[in-house]
Order: C-alpha cells, then structure tokens, then sequence
C-alpha cells in the first residue's frame, strides 16, 4: 500500500511558478512510477507529467512541455512537479499517482496508476 499526499498548490498570476510536492508513505517508494494529472471543473481527468522509478525518463503532455518538469527524490519518497510559465488553462485539481513499475517507461494512462492522492488545486490567475 502506498498513501499519497500531495501538497504545494496556491493562487498565481499568469506567467508565475509553483511547485507541487507529492509525499509517498511505504519503504518501497523507489519501485513505483509516479505520475501527474489535473482535472479542471467540467473536465475529464488529464495527463500531465509522469516519472520512472529512479527518475531516469519522464513524460509530458504536449500542453506543458517546456513549462513543466518532474522528479523525484527517493531518499524522501517525495516527487515534485515544477510549473513555470502557468497560464490560466493549467488551472485545475493536481493529483499525484502511482504504480508499481521499474520499469524503464512510465505511463500516461491514468486507468495504469494504483494509487493516487487527494489532489491539490492550482489557480492561475489572467
């Protein structure tokens, strides 16, 4: 079993950064992919970032590439997601996911992740 409890999200202007912070219970953190998504009201569910076991390869949707970067550090069973450049569209429930997987590929299907955590809302403001 591994709790997720993500953290970090706020009210921003366009243009400004946050980090979110997603903290892993369980002894077993560095065997599991972790994997971003958001949910805007209104909204299915989306991909955003994702992130192998040891941090090796990533993944980025289309709409964040460039603005966003993952990783993670074992050592504290903690991944981050570093949002730069927000925009109003980025507004939406972040939540942070996670399988047991070491493999050399994470996924961004979210049906693909067992575990996932209470989400935290971002707010970019135009």
């Amino acid at each position: 079993q591994v709790q997720l409890v993500e953290s970090g999200g706020g009210l921003v202007q366009a243009g400004g950064s946050l980090r979110l912070s997603c903290a892993a219970s369980g002894r077993t953190f560095n065997r599991y992919a972790m994997g971003w998504f958001r949910q805007a009201p209104g909204k299915e569910r989306e991909f955003v970032q994702c992130i192998t076991w040891n941090g090796g390869r990533t993944g980025s949707a289309d709409s964040v590439k460039g603005r966003f970067t993952s990783s993670r550090d074992n050592a504290k069973n903690t991944v981050y997601l570093q949002m730069n450049n927000l925009k109003p569209e980025d507004t939406a429930v972040y939540y942070c996911a996670a399988v047991a997987y070491s493999g050399s590929f994470c996924d961004t299907l979210s049906r693909q992740y067992n575990y996932w955590g209470q989400g935290t809302q971002v707010t970019v403001s135009s």
